[in-house]
C-alpha cells in the first residue's frame, strides 16, 4: 500500500514538473510599431499564422501613435522597458537606435540572405557590414491612370518620354480631364511624386545614386539636371492653380475622376480602391528614348528589428526569420497592398493594382530614393532642397541647371566626398 501511495506522489510529482517544465518553455513577445492602422490585421492573420507554427512562442503586437512613435521607443529604450522586437523606420532614425546599442546586428540571421543591398539599404551601417533590421515592405513610384480617361484621349499607356507628353498633349486638347494630378503646394509631394519617381532612368538608379554618395556624381551632371528638365514640361498639363494645390487635393482631384494620371507612390492603393468609381490601371515611368533600360524608385519603407537587452532573443530571432519568408510576404502585402514584400521570396498578389505595381520588379531595375541615405545628414538639407527645386522648375522660377547647381553647391558646402 505504501508503496502504491509512493508511486503516486512520485508520478504526480513528475507530471508537476513536466508542466512546470512546459510552462516556463512558452515566451511572449513584444513588438513595438508606429503602424496602429494595422493593428487588426497583426491580431487575426499575423500573429495567428506565426503563433500555429511556433506554439511555443506568444506575440503581442502593441502600437503607438506615429506621431509619438519616435518619443516613446526612445523612452522605453532609455528606461530598459521596451519590447522585445522595435519596427524599424528607415535610414538614420534606425541607424542611431543600433549607434546607441538599441538594435541587435542582424549579420548572421539566417533570413537575412533572402534580401538585396538595395532592400537593406535602409538598416545596414554605413560600411555596409551590419544590417539591424529584417526589410518588411517597400512602396514602388509610378504612375495611376484612369483608363477610362486615356480611352477618352484615345491614347495608350507610354512607354518613353516621348509618348508620354503625347500622352498628356491629347489629353489636354480633348479638354475632358487634368492630365496630370499634381500640386506644389506641399513641397514634398513635386519632389517624392515627381523628382524621385521619373528620376531613377536619368541617373540609372543605383548606379547614379552610390555614385553620388561617393563624390563620384555631381548634381549638376545631366543625368541629374534631366528630371528637373522634364519637370519644367509638366507645369502645362498641371490643373488650374496647381501652386495652391495641396496633396490631398490631388487625390481628390483623380478618385472624383476628374484627372487623367496621377503621380502616384503605391500607398495609395488602398485609398483609390475605396474611392475611386472607375477602372484604374498603372503604367512605370517611361524611360527617356525607346531601348533604354528602365528603373524604379522601389524605396524602402519599413523594417523590423530585435531589442539588443531583449531577455527573449532566440524566440525574437525565430520571429525575425519567418519575416523574411514568403508566407509572411503574402499575409502582409495582401493584407495591405501597395506596402510590397521586399523578400527573394515568390508572393502573389491578389490586387490587381498591385499585382502591375510589383511586376514592374521583372523588367525594371529597382532603386531608393536618391537624398535618403548619408545625403540628408547635414545643412542645407538635400532632401528638403530637392523639394524646393522640384517646384521651383515646375513654376519656372529656376531653371533646371541653376536648381543642379544650387543644390550641388549646397551638398559640398557641408558633404566631403562632394569637396
Amino acid at each position: 500500500m505504501k508503496t502504491k501511495i509512493l508511486k503516486s506522489i512520485l508520478l504526480g510529482s513528475t507530471g508537476l514538473a513536466m508542466a512546470t517544465v512546459a510552462a516556463a518553455a512558452e515566451v511572449t513577445i513584444t513588438i513595438e510599431s508606429w503602424r496602429n492602422d494595422d493593428l487588426t490585421i497583426w491580431q487575426e492573420k499575423i500573429i495567428p499564422a506565426f503563433e500555429a507554427q511556433n506554439p511555443e512562442i506568444k506575440v503581442k503586437f502593441t502600437p503607438s501613435a506615429p506621431a509619438e512613435y519616435n518619443a516613446v521607443l526612445n523612452s522605453k529604450l532609455d528606461a530598459g522597458s521596451a519590447g522585445d522586437i522595435i519596427t524599424c523606420r528607415p535610414f538614420d532614425a534606425s541607424l542611431s537606435l543600433y549607434e546607441k546599442g538599441h538594435l541587435a546586428s542582424l549579420a548572421d540571421l539566417e533570413g537575412m540572405s533572402k534580401f538585396s543591398d538595395v532592400a537593406k539599404s535602409a538598416w545596414i551601417t554605413d560600411d555596409g557590414k551590419n544590417p539591424f533590421c529584417v526589410p518588411m515592405a517597400s512602396v514602388i513610384h509610378g504612375f495611376i491612370y484612369n483608363k477610362e480617361a486615356l480611352a477618352d484621349a484615345g491614347v495608350s499607356v507610354p512607354t518613353t518620354e516621348e509618348e508620354f507628353f503625347a500622352v498628356l498633349e491629347a489629353i489636354k486638347a480633348k479638354g475632358n480631364y487634368t492630365p496630370l494630378a499634381m500640386g506644389t503646394n506641399d513641397q514634398w509631394e513635386a519632389a517624392t511624386m515627381g523628382y524621385n519617381n521619373i528620376g531613377p532612368n536619368y541617373w540609372k538608379g543605383e548606379e547614379g545614386r552610390t555614385a553620388l554618395i561617393k563624390g563620384e556624381q555631381k548634381l549638376t551632371d545631366e543625368g541629374w539636371v534631366a528630371p528637373y528638365r522634364q519637370l519644367a514640361k509638366w507645369k502645362d498639363y498641371l490643373g488650374d492653380g496647381f501652386e495652391a494645390q495641396t496633396y490631398p487635393d490631388s487625390q481628390n482631384l483623380f478618385t472624383l475622376g476628374r484627372a487623367a494620371v496621377y503621380p502616384a507612390g503605391s500607398w495609395e492603393i488602398t485609398g483609390f480602391n475605396a474611392n475611386a468609381d472607375f477602372e484604374m490601371g498603372a503604367f512605370n515611368p517611361p524611360v527617356p528614348k525607346s531601348g533604354d533600360e528602365c528603373y524604379i524608385s522601389d524605396h524602402t519603407d519599413i523594417g523590423i528589428g530585435m531589442n539588443a537587452a531583449s531577455p527573449n532573443a532566440e524566440a525574437a530571432k525565430t520571429f525575425l526569420n519567418w519575416v523574411a519568408t514568403s508566407e509572411f510576404a503574402s499575409l502582409y502585402a495582401n493584407a495591405l497592398p501597395g506596402f510590397f514584400p521586399l523578400s527573394s521570396e515568390p508572393v502573389t498578389l491578389e490586387d490587381p493594382l498591385a499585382q502591375e505595381f510589383i511586376s514592374w520588379r521583372e523588367k525594371c531595375n529597382s532603386s531608393i530614393r536618391s537624398t535618403y541615405q548619408i545625403l540628408s545628414r547635414g545643412e542645407p538639407n538635400l532632401e528638403n532642397e530637392t523639394w524646393n527645386a522640384s517646384v521651383a522648375t515646375i513654376k519656372g522660377t529656376e531653371s533646371p541647371d541653376d536648381a543642379g547647381k544650387r543644390l550641388q553647391d549646397g551638398l559640398a558646402s557641408w558633404y566631403k566626398p562632394q569637396q
